[in-house]
């Protein structure tokens, strides 16, 4: 199971997946750590369980322990948060935004690794999962610590097309058991 396996299953319809997906890992000007943390980060916010299975294990290969859990960690912390902070920002009354949260996230203060590594992940799920506000909240403290806009789009442009890959493939999944079961 790898990136070429995974690349190999995109069907032709979907050629452009294919090239991005290849591209956008595979050239990718992203620190290993931080290139991989976000494949694995994102792939679990994708929901897929193919695209998981085909990624984490060269996920895995390339981090550290440490940064292989922060990744999974972000991916955690963030699937609670976005639905938390996009709900909150979605309601037109106001006064939500003065209740205390009183969620846990103690992880985000100390993800063990470096903080722009583990932000640059969260953003990328958020991205996935189509939070405004953490978008913003994890932009501008990436663009505060002096990490480049360039570097935060590689990070938004991996969470999309590991997305897309994502939404293809379970499609494809779906309609080929569905023709399965039609046919007697």
């Amino acid at each position: 199971m790898s990136l070429d396996s995974l690349k190999s299953s995109i069907p032709d319809f979907a050629k452009d997946l294919k090239l991005n997906l290849g591209s956008v890992i595979g050239n990718s000007d992203l620190p290993q750590q931080q290139l991989w943390g976000t494949v694995l980060s994102c792939a679990i916010a994708a929901r897929s369980p193919r695209v998981l299975r085909e990624l984490e294990p060269e996920a895995k290969a390339n981090l550290s322990p440490e940064a292989y859990t922060a990744a999974k960690s972000a991916a955690a912390v963030m699937a609670m948060n976005n639905v938390f902070y996009r709900t909150r920002h979605l309601l037109s009354d106001p006064e939500y935004n003065n209740l205390r949260a009183g969620l846990r996230m103690n992880v985000i203060g100390n993800p063990g690794v470096e903080k722009v590594d583990f932000e640059l992940w969260s953003l990328a799920v958020s991205a996935i999962n189509g939070c405004g506000q953490c978008l913003d909240s994890h932009e501008q403290v990436l663009r505060k610590a002096g990490v480049e806009r360039e570097t935060i789009q590689e990070a938004f442009k991996i969470a999309s097309v590991i997305q897309a890959v994502a939404v293809t493939l379970d499609a494809e999944a779906a309609l080929d058991v569905e023709a399965a079961l039609a046919t007697p």
